[in-house]
């Protein structure tokens, strides 16, 4: 079988509480219930969310959505460690991909949604950044920014596609549900693209644009 796995990595430091982790939380039973009830899109997809704060934590491994009742909720507090959200992530693919392959699946490129509303605080986070993206599973990374996160480092956390908050038009909150909404219908399309042709012609289906973000060009030096 042909599998696509999903990586959330979301933002769980202190400036996230209140309305930004609940938008999020308040919209995982969402997501969850759009893909596994959906046979063809849990079929072909597998979903796995890490939260980082001052370390990361592998909240939900990846799994079938459709083989668990519910998602994992978030809970903000401490700093901002983007490195440690690229190593978990890179040792999670590796392990993954190789269980995955084992099992006789085959394996699309991960694709990683990254969120965080502000600055890495850990200094040495681009050398584990190099680390994922020089990997031999580099996944294909849509990163989204919202409250102080600067619009130069989403776009350097992307290789695929950044999105920045809209600062006078929409509440992170609000910029968040769109967020939720963009990323479960990103899954659902890209696995309806993987059945209508038995994967020979898979494209990944991520939104060009995202209700209350700007688009960030990756192609500015």
């Amino acid at each position: 079988m042909q599998i696509l796995p999903f990586y959330l990595l979301c933002d769980e430091s202190g400036s996230m509480i209140g309305d930004s982790i609940d938008a999020i939380n308040n919209a995982l039973p969402d997501l969850h219930h759009e893909i596994s009830t959906n046979p063809t899109v849990a079929d072909k997809t597998r979903f796995c969310l890490i939260g980082f704060s001052d370390s990361a934590t592998v909240l939900q491994p990846l799994v079938d959505l459709s083989d668990i009742d519910e998602v994992p909720a978030l809970a903000a507090g401490g700093l901002t460690s983007y490195g440690e959200a690229f190593r978990t992530l890179k040792r999670c693919i590796e392990n993954d991909v190789a269980a995955l392959k084992a099992e006789g699946h085959e394996v699309y490129r991960p694709v990683a949604f990254f969120l965080s509303d502000g600055i890495p605080t850990d200094e040495d986070w681009e050398q584990a950044y190099k680390e994922l993206t020089q990997s031999r599973f580099c996944p294909k990374i849509i990163a989204f920014g919202i409250g102080e996160a600067q619009e130069a480092t989403i776009g350097h956390v992307a290789n695929f596609r950044a999105f920045m908050q809209k600062d006078s038009t929409v509440s992170p909150a609000q910029a968040l549900r769109e967020f939720a909404t963009s990323l479960t219908r990103s899954i659902v399309r890209s696995a309806a693209s993987i059945a209508a042709d038995g994967g020979n012609g898979f494209t990944l289906a991520v939104d060009d644009t995202v209700p209350g973000f700007s688009t960030i060009s990756l192609d500015k030096l």
